[in-house]
């Protein structure tokens, strides 16, 4: 079983030929298997997994049909699902479990997916790599020896290795493209807002989004078709144009679309064999009568410190109520403040102590206009780059990494080389624009995505673009071979 097809799957759950209950065996029988090698769960509950199935299962029976009954889903261990354990990567959330469920986790139970499992993710969803996590690092089923990506591991490498069709992530500045990219599979991030952030673990509020994870576009917008909408539990979600086109998505025509590269996403630092594997992915767009057209993004060169000091200080807010008290595993001492300070330094790994600590270095009396309130007046120029360019072209595409996975390891010593693997995916987040990475070739046997990215609210188009893509390239269809 490799990735697998949501689509296929449905169609034989729908004709009877397939049953919910089959399909969640196979899930866990899998990860049973394939788990010591990959590590890519957090925890799962063999007995209530197997329940929901028999309940799809029921459901099909009456006759009832949406895009996810019956089909096994994997969360992000920042998701909520009620009663199971929220971990976020890190010791400091050990023993908790969730009271309630994310508002997405409740749209596509309602819908009738069967959760199999919780993911494994780099702690608080800080890191680019998959390493960072209190379960120790997640593999690369491409290669055991390199990184998944991050912050999403678990949930890209549990769609890569067929655990499951569909999984969700979060995205801040690239959690689910930049392991999308390196595990090859499919993976948005939608304009911000456009899923609700209820019962999710906040990092980074003004940048976190849930990001879908699955084989194809064509499959991503199945799930989107479910969970998309307005929730009144979020006030920053809205609702999406063009939600009718998701369920039974179509390609969108390639002939004379404008689409943009910019320059300083394609310059020097790009290994060669991915520059290859890109310029191959264009030229197949442009054969199909698509239009290339250089243009500009000039503060791209300002993101990644943009980015990084927006992030800090929001995750130095976010995660300071952690601290014991109400939140939080305690541990004991002899006075509140030495209790606090214990409870933190245990609970927490060297990435988020760093990411906490910058953050209240900007937010700190004297600095804060000359860090954070100035990279938000950065992050107006980076958003008003992107619009200028929107008036020429109809989308972006760049890379989503200058390289492909990197091999376990190699960057934990050297913070700034690990954050400049998000050089070309923080750039639309800061946006709080839709972008999605979509397999595009192997460059020395490792995948490569492409990333394409749209104005606001486009998200539809995007996957029907992607799509499209997929229609004239079989990249998407490769899987890693795990059962030898």
């Amino acid at each position: 079983m490799g990735p697998g097809s949501l689509a296929d799957l449905r169609e034989g759950l729908e004709a009877g030929d397939l049953s919910a209950e089959f399909l969640a065996l196979r899930s866990l029988d899998r990860m049973a298997r394939l788990e010591p090698r990959l590590n890519a769960t957090a925890s799962l509950d063999r007995a209530r997994t197997l329940a929901a199935a028999r309940d799809a299962d029921a459901r099909l029976a009456r006759g009832e049909r949406s895009p996810v009954l019956g089909i096994p889903v994997v969360l992000k261990d920042n998701l909520n699902w009620k009663g199971a354990p929220v971990g976020n990567g890190s010791r400091i959330q050990r023993g908790y479990r969730a009271p309630y469920d994310a508002t997405v986790v409740r749209r596509l139970l309602e819908a009738g997916a069967v959760p199999v499992a919780k993911a494994n993710m780099d702690e608080f969803a800080m890191g680019s790599s998959g390493e960072h996590s209190a379960s120790g690092p997640a593999r690369n089923p491409w290669d055991l020896s390199r990184v998944p990506g991050g912050s999403s591991s678990g949930s890209v490498v549990a769609v890569a290795a067929g655990y499951a069709p569909l999984a969700l992530g979060t995205d801040t500045g690239g959690s689910v493209r930049l392991p999308g990219s390196f595990c090859n599979v499919t993976a948005l991030r939608p304009t911000y807002g456009a899923l609700s952030r209820y019962g999710v673990t906040a990092m980074a509020s003004s940048l976190d989004i849930v990001g879908p994870v699955a084989a194809s576009a064509r499959d991503l917008a199945a799930a989107l078709s479910v969970m998309a909408g307005s929730d009144p539990l979020d006030a920053t979600s809205v609702d999406l144009p063009g939600r009718e086109r998701l369920a039974e998505l179509r390609p969108r025509a390639l002939k004379g679309l404008r689409i943009g590269l910019p320059r300083e996403c394609f310059g020097e630092g790009i290994e060669e064999g991915v520059r290859g594997v890109l310029e191959a992915a264009l030229r197949a767009l442009e054969a199909e009568g698509a239009e290339l057209v250089e243009v500009s993004l000039p503060h791209t060169r300002f993101a990644i410190d943009t980015y990084y000091l927006i992030t800090t200080s929001e995750v130095s807010s976010n995660l300071a109520r952690f601290d014991g008290v109400r939140f939080g595993a305690r541990t004991p001492s002899e006075t509140l403040d030495t209790m606090v300070a214990a409870t933190r330094d245990e609970g927490f790994g060297m990435e988020a102590k760093r990411r906490i600590l910058l953050g209240a270095f900007c937010l700190s009396r004297g600095y804060y206009e000359a860090f954070y309130l100035k990279a938000q007046k950065a992050r107006t120029l980076i958003l008003r780059d992107f619009t200028e360019a929107f008036g020429q072209v109809d989308v972006l595409a760049t890379p989503v990494c200058p390289g492909t996975a990197f091999p376990l390891g190699d960057r934990t010593g050297d913070p700034l080389s690990m954050y400049l693997s998000d050089v070309f995916t923080v750039t639309p987040s800061l946006a709080a624009l839709p972008a999605l990475s979509m397999p595009a070739g192997f460059a020395s046997g490792l995948p490569v995505g492409l990333q394409l990215i749209g104005p606001s609210l486009s998200d539809v188009s995007l996957l029907e673009l992607a799509h499209a893509y997929q229609q004239i390239t079989k990249h998407h269809t490769e899987a890693p071979r795990l059962d030898c």
